[in-house]
């Protein structure tokens, strides 16, 4: 059995994902988010996406059920390009994804805002390594969906050490 992280636990439940939630995870890596989230999902959907052909292969590994019931879409795209079969999306999750803190990223987050319902929201966390960082992360993340639309808020968890800078719409 694959084990899940507690800094991915904490990130979904916070996010506190619904059984209808329309859903898309920018960077699926190993899956193991994506296991949490589809295991939430009734009739709601998610949509993972990773540049990476070994982070899209283990995430269907890891859910190939998931896969198979129709509830997973996993897709090699980079966020700039992504055509995202659902339309209208209740949230959007990534872990350590540093497009959102080290480059300009304001097509990516045009194409959220023009995808995330209102009342929805941008779910960016990050496991900080060193903490003399996280103040840029903050600052850069936040700046990009503020400039992008959205109402910005940031929460921390000291265990694990994790921060997370929501936008919602």
């Amino acid at each position: 059995m694959n084990t899940i992280p507690s800094r991915i636990r904490w990130a979904v439940d916070f996010m506190d994902v619904q059984p209808s939630d329309h859903v898309l995870e920018i960077g699926c890596g190993p899956g193991a988010a994506a296991e949490l989230i589809c295991g939430r999902l009734e009739s709601g959907k998610l949509f993972a996406i990773d540049r990476s052909e070994s982070g899209v292969d283990r995430t269907k590994r890891r859910n190939a059920a998931h896969v198979e019931s129709g509830r997973l879409t996993v897709r090699q795209i980079d966020l700039a390009t992504l055509r995202v079969p659902v339309k209208r999306l209740h949230k959007v999750f990534s872990f350590n994804v540093n497009l959102f803190w080290v480059r300009d990223c304001a097509d990516e987050v045009a194409l959220l805002h023009e995808r995330v319902l209102p009342g929805g929201g941008v779910y960016l966390f990050y496991e900080v390594p060193r903490p003399e960082e996280v103040p840029r992360v903050v600052e850069q993340a936040s700046a990009a969906l503020t400039n992008g639309g959205f109402r910005v808020s940031v929460v921390d968890n000291k265990r694990p050490a994790v921060i997370g800078i929501i936008g919602r719409r």
